[in-house]
């Protein structure tokens, strides 16, 4: 289990005050890693920040933006600052709750998506990977979306599709000292995920027993445990890839 070990590693994970980036942030924390909890709302990453120093780990909360490059910056400072060095970034703010078609888009909610979830991971990685002296690993947070047409969402499918691109040509620009990698979640009981769909977590358990080969839904800790792989030296040889953790869908 040494591989996975990321005791000394400094992570950042945005979007972590619920949901997947808690699940991520709290596995990042047991694998030994510092983590940084940042999102906008300070309770939500405080209570996710204080767990993590309950269960004996070490975490900071910072309020955070991703849109706002001040606070991106403010962000990666604090990690360095703080622990003395960053080492591994996740990506996971983002969502979008608008659901209409294309043609009835208005440009502003165009914007406002592609700014959240495409714009901002790209700035988030470049300023990242510049406070990354050791190298490092970035984890971007995709979606099924990004790798097919989705009627009523197809401003959230392409900013995902974008992020899918961007992984894989940061790759190839920040090797070899910086990995980039993605995990593409399949169903999981998100808030966000529960009001983009309009739906419920029963109705989602009812979707995954007919439509997901595992026959479960996915958790937080699911793609908890893959970014400790990705971030550690057991996925030292895996670059460029945005990996689907989804049940068999």
């Amino acid at each position: 289990m040494e591989a996975f070990d990321l005791t000394g590693k400094v992570a950042v994970v945005t979007g972590g005050g619920q949901g997947i980036g808690e699940g991520i942030a709290k596995n990042l924390a047991k694998a030994g890693a510092a983590v940084v909890v940042a999102a906008r709302h300070a309770d939500r990453i405080a209570r996710v920040a204080d767990d993590i120093i309950a269960a004996g780990g070490q975490a900071l909360a910072v309020t955070t933006d991703v849109t706002d490059r001040a606070a991106l910056i403010a962000l990666a400072d604090a990690a360095v600052d703080t622990f003395g060095g960053l080492h591994v970034w996740v990506n996971n703010a983002g969502g979008s709750t608008i659901r209409t078609p294309l043609k009835d888009l208005d440009e502003d909610d165009w914007d406002s998506c592609l700014s959240l979830n495409l714009t901002a991971v790209w700035r988030a990685s470049i300023i990242a990977a510049e406070r990354m002296t050791d190298g490092g690993s970035i984890i971007n947070i995709s979606s099924p979306a990004g790798d097919r047409g989705v009627p009523g969402s197809g401003h959230y499918a392409a900013a995902k599709a974008g992020v899918n691109s961007l992984t894989k040509t940061l790759s190839l620009e920040l090797a070899p000292t910086i990995r980039v990698n993605g995990i593409s979640p399949g169903y999981v009981p998100t808030e966000v995920m529960m009001i983009a769909l309009d739906t419920d977590e029963a109705q989602l358990e009812q979707m995954a027993e007919k439509r997901v080969p595992l026959k479960r839904l996915g958790t937080p800790d699911d793609m908890g445990s893959t970014a400790v792989y990705l971030a550690s030296a057991a996925g030292s040889w895996m670059s460029g890839q945005t990996l689907i953790v989804a049940g068999g869908l």
